[in-house]
């Protein structure tokens, strides 16, 4: 159903009220439903919408008439050329329409790959966003299984968020990609090289947004899905450690009232307990059945089937469930 600029704005005081903070999901890399054939019989004007942008703001490699694409086509859909002037002050205003008129907090760059990150950077600081991140979804190293050493996966990844000047976070997908793998029987995997953890979250944990699904890899789609069945090691995982984690829709209203409050559980462990994106971590145990690590002095974890308990009566029990558990002093 269609709303129109009113309608959508007023629904945003209601949706504070019941889910706190906004985000607005912003697929500028290939911009909304292309309405007409143009030049050449494609589908590259976006005549009749509040954006009325002609084939110039279409990249040459993807059928308009704009310069060639700053990043990566998607096979299906006109790529916009983000190095048309208009094209980025129209945006701006739009993203600053978003952020001022409907209420959006917050922005999620959708397919980040498709555009350079220099004009992220533009938009992020231009329309003033609380806070920022972008999906650069980028292949894991496999040969033919997942690859122990994912360093220059990550490094990619650092590099687009360096690449925005440091103002927009990322998906941490590489800490998803050893996560899903690790917790079938190797969360070795777990503690790389210099005994850091082994994603984006090792090397720049501010800015690291971790998840173990989002809608394109659960969900009805099930492109890159996390272990069912190992999903509450991986939030004892992600909820503990450094970076910025993200819950799961599905999981958190759709998989029962059971999992619903293990995750209630750990949320609330690590808002009393204090820990944050740039939290010290210091791996204690990585093999194949046991992970266990301290998150700065005050509370400990594990997953896997091995026995392993912090030592000390200090420490007390927080919470436990099938394959993990968490204690605080």
């Amino acid at each position: 159903m269609e709303k129109s600029s009113s309608q959508f704005e007023g629904m945003m005081p209601d949706q504070e009220n019941h889910m706190g903070k906004s985000e607005s999901e912003r697929v500028i890399r290939e911009g909304r439903e292309v309405l007409l054939q143009g030049h050449g019989g494609m589908y590259n004007r976006y005549d009749g919408i509040p954006l009325p942008w002609d084939e110039r703001s279409v990249t040459s490699c993807s059928g308009g008439l704009g310069n060639r694409s700053t990043g990566d086509n998607f096979n299906g859909v006109p790529n916009v050329d983000h190095t048309q002037p208009f094209v980025q002050k129209d945006i701006i205003e739009w993203l600053r329409w978003l952020r001022k008129r409907v209420g959006f907090q917050d922005f999620r760059f959708d397919f980040a790959k498709g555009y350079a990150a220099k004009y992220v950077k533009e938009y992020v600081e231009k329309a003033q966003p609380l806070f920022s991140v972008g999906e650069y979804w980028d292949s894991c190293n496999y040969c033919p299984q997942l690859d122990y050493n994912q360093d220059s996966h990550r490094q990619r990844i650092i590099n687009w968020i360096d690449n925005t000047g440091g103002c927009c976070a990322a998906f941490d997908f590489t800490t998803k990609g050893i996560l899903q793998e690790a917790v079938k029987g190797e969360l070795w995997r777990l503690r790389d090289a210099q005994g850091k953890p082994p994603g984006v979250v090792g090397w720049w944990p501010s800015r690291a947004v971790t998840f173990i699904e989002n809608h394109d890899t659960g969900s009805t789609q099930g492109h890159w899905p996390f272990p069912s069945h190992h999903i509450m090691e991986g939030y004892a995982y992600i909820l503990t450690h450094p970076g910025i984690p993200t819950v799961f829709y599905d999981h958190f209203y759709d998989w029962g009232d059971s999992i619903h409050h293990e995750i209630v559980k750990l949320m609330d462990i690590r808002k009393q307990q204090g820990i944050y994106s740039r939290s010290p971590i210091r791996i204690l145990e990585a093999h194949h059945n046991l992970y266990c690590a301290m998150i700065g002095d005050e509370v400990c974890m594990k997953i896997g089937d091995g026995l392993w308990c912090p030592s000390g009566r200090e420490w007390k029990l927080a919470t436990s469930g099938h394959r993990y558990a968490v204690w605080h002093k």
